[in-house]
């Protein structure tokens, strides 16, 4: 069944190989895309877009850092092999040029020995190499989702029991409604008799269900209600979530937003200030996820 995966995860690995010891590393933060940067060495680039693929295959979203390191064993990075006629062709070709130009300083031992074919391979595999690190590559990707997943746990957790404690607030305001609005057209259809005693019967009628619709917030508290289902059914669901739960948050806001505006008793412009409080603490905890 998916889990909701946090963004923020850490995995590592390490094992002795053949020519040395081999240590991988991925860690990463919350980001609006994925991005994926590599930190190895230039001999190993050539694995970074099949390292990519399989990165990118199992994760989503985040700024993902993935480290390389390899020691060789002492002596595994000493070529094997010198080629003492293409050294001898070289030193002759240096000898030709020094006396056309016996001014010029003679080539060193350490430049003929870099140059190009002259020293052999190294004893280390490369190919070997790349090939335990694209092979280890996977158990590291599964250890670093373990480990999102365990926080994905914890940030379930914790949005599920505000999302409860909203849903406590917006019941324990629903029975309220209709007696706050209650209360107001009689107090308004007092006042306005008082105001304006010539006030045709059927005008006072008509201003006060105006006011008593604006007030009435029975229909912002279901929606407010169907979006905290929806919610916890995403929650529920798991998978990469944290776009829909974002969008979400912002209709709880907007809900909450329209009860605080309309409010006409004190206790239901609290209620939408506490309301405010828990779904930006949502909003917060939604940032890490996937």
């Amino acid at each position: 069944m998916p889990t909701i995966h946090s963004m923020t995860g850490y995995a590592s690995l390490s094992a002795d190989v053949a020519d040395g010891h081999l240590s991988l590393e991925l860690r990463a933060v919350n980001n609006r895309f994925l991005e994926i940067n590599f930190r190895m060495g230039e001999d190993l680039r050539v694995l970074e877009g099949a390292l990519r693929e399989r990165i990118s295959a199992q994760v989503g979203r985040g700024k993902l850092e993935c480290r390389i390191n390899f020691l060789a064993r002492s002596g595994a990075n000493l070529p094997t092999t010198l080629d003492t006629s293409m050294l001898e062709r070289l030193l002759q070709l240096a000898a030709s040029a020094q006396r056309l130009a016996p001014d010029a300083k003679p080539l060193g031992l350490g430049e003929l020995l870099r140059w190009p074919g002259v020293m052999g391979e190294t004893a280390i595999d490369n190919e070997a190499l790349q090939g335990a690190i694209l092979g280890r590559m996977d158990a590291l990707l599964a250890d670093f989702n373990a480990s999102r997943a365990r926080e994905g746990e914890k940030l379930t957790a914790l949005l599920l029991e505000r999302l409860q404690a909203i849903r406590a607030q917006a019941m324990q305001l629903r029975p309220r409604v209709p007696e706050i609005v209650a209360m107001y057209r009689d107090k308004l259809q007092k006042r306005l008799v008082e105001l304006a005693p010539d006030l045709a019967p059927e005008r006072i009628v008509q201003e006060v269900a105006l006011f008593a619709q604006r007030i009435d917030v029975d229909e912002e508290l279901d929606r407010l209600l169907a979006h905290l289902a929806e919610v916890e059914h995403t929650l529920k669901k798991g998978g990469p979530a944290g776009k829909r739960l974002d969008f979400l948050m912002q209709e709880l806001n907007r809900e909450a937003n329209t009860l605080g505006s309309k409010a006409g008793a004190l206790d239901i412009s609290h209620a939408a200030v506490d309301l405010k409080v828990l779904i930006e603490q949502m909003r917060e905890q939604i940032q890490n996820i996937e």
